[in-house]
């Protein structure tokens, strides 16, 4: 009896290493998150509060993908295995982008072995990696393998949220992105994500082939046939793809516009204080974000008010 249950708790904590594994990290990247931004506050320089609570909201989407009955139904359904990805590689991911900023990373970018992978957010490296990623993973045989074993579907897992990362990074991310990644570069971006997405969404909608069959015992399960089942996952695929390039173009409009006034208000600035700036300087430091704009304004108060003292 005694070795029975030893026999079953040893089971249980089997079954559970996979669940451990990839909810370990998670709970150690929080906590780095959080004492990150304690120390950054206590130094006045305080990460904002939306972009802590991006971060937190990314990290409770790669959990519910991961760490909840989700990650179970996933197992029996292809499209809640769907699901489960585009919470990890999309919405988790991209949250977790918003989350970042120069100050958050500075520490992990000084160290000389991520220093090296920064070439992994460079677009034109992060593009071609995301859309190799995700349709490697999605041919019959390698996808079928992660449903057999535990240490390939982890890897999966954790190269769908990678990669899903630094393909985000170089659109919303802190990182500093090449100088041609501008507005309209970032819109081809957005157009490319979105066309890799529905490309394989239409393959699982239209197919009239089943790509996976060791689901069959689940979808049998849950009433529901392998194509009908391929067919959701391509529809809730194709939906969430439209909608996040939606919001993402409205982002770059409505940030696009707010740059332009930036721009325009430094260069009224610098004309009523008698100081000369450049057209391109004044959109530079307006492409950079609100601190460097806030600088070059306090810059252009601050010489203003010299001169109009040595004058007087």
């Amino acid at each position: 009896m005694l070795t029975s249950v030893a026999s079953a708790s040893s089971g249980g904590l089997l079954d559970a290493l996979p669940l451990l594994l990839e909810v370990a990290p998670l709970a150690a990247i929080g906590y780095a998150y959080l004492r990150r931004a304690s120390t950054l506050a206590a130094r006045g320089r305080a990460v904002p509060p939306a972009r802590q609570l991006a971060f937190g909201a990314g990290l409770l989407l790669v959990f519910t993908a991961v760490g909840t009955p989700l990650a179970h139904v996933s197992e029996e359904l292809f499209s809640a295995h769907m699901v489960q990805h585009i919470l990890l590689g999309d919405l988790g991911a991209l949250l977790l982008a918003l989350g970042l900023t120069g100050p958050v990373l500075a520490p992990l970018l000084r160290l000389p072995v991520v220093g090296r992978l920064r070439v992994l957010s460079h677009p034109v490296v992060a593009l071609p990696l995301w859309v190799l990623n995700l349709y490697l993973w999605h041919l019959s045989a390698l996808y079928q393998a992660t449903l057999s074993s535990a240490p390939v579907h982890a890897l999966m897992h954790s190269l769908i949220l990678v990669l899903g990362l630094a393909m985000w990074l170089p659109l919303v991310g802190p990182l500093p992105t090449p100088r041609w990644f501008g507005d309209l570069a970032k819109l081809a971006y957005v157009v490319l994500v979105r066309l890799a997405g529905a490309a394989l969404a239409n393959v699982f909608i239209w197919a009239d082939v089943v790509f996976y069959p060791d689901y069959r015992p689940g979808q049998a399960h849950w009433g529901i046939g392998p194509l009908a089942d391929q067919g959701v996952a391509g529809s809730v695929l194709m939906l969430e793809g439209s909608l996040i390039t939606v919001l993402l173009l409205a982002w770059l409009f409505l940030r696009a516009a707010g740059r332009d006034e930036d721009r325009q208000r430094l260069l009224d600035l610098a004309e009523e204080r008698g100081v000369e700036l450049s057209d391109g300087r004044a959109g530079r430091a307006a492409a950079a974000g609100t601190g460097a704009g806030a600088a070059l304004e306090r810059r252009l108060r601050g010489a203003g008010t010299q001169r109009e003292s040595e004058e007087r």
